[in-house]
């Protein structure tokens, strides 16, 4: 459950930003999420109401976009979404096939890798 490192890094890292604000509370952190980090949005949400307890973002809301996976390929110079493995229906997961779906050539990812803090909505002092 690689996510409680992930969100305790995330944590320390808007606290360290929050600290050059004059923070009254903190209301909304929205973060993008790219399907290819495999981090489980449940699980992100969780570390997050645990780890936020007794700080500066103890009752704020945690809002996780997720930021689909697209790629380039240099070969056909197709450019969009990746086709997925299919799994049969009883399956609830998604395997990404990382090459072109037009030519079967390699590709470059442009999109699905991020994980990062999109925005902050904050109360200030006077």
């Amino acid at each position: 459950m690689h996510e409680v490192s992930v969100m305790a890094d995330l944590i320390s890292a808007i606290k360290r930003e929050l600290e050059e604000y004059d923070v009254v509370s903190v209301k909304e952190v929205t973060m993008i999420v790219g399907k290819l980090t495999n981090l489980g949005a449940e699980q992100l949400e969780f570390a997050y109401e645990v780890m936020s307890k007794d700080s500066i973002l103890e009752g704020s809301v945690l809002v996780i976009e997720e930021e689909d996976i697209t790629v380039k390929c240099e070969g056909c110079g197709y450019e969009g979404p990746v086709k997925n493995m299919d799994l049969g229906e009883e399956s609830h997961y998604q395997i990404p096939i990382l090459s072109c779906p037009e030519c079967a050539g390699a590709v470059t990812i442009l999109s699905g890798r991020s994980c990062c803090v999109r925005s902050i909505d904050i109360e200030e002092g006077v």
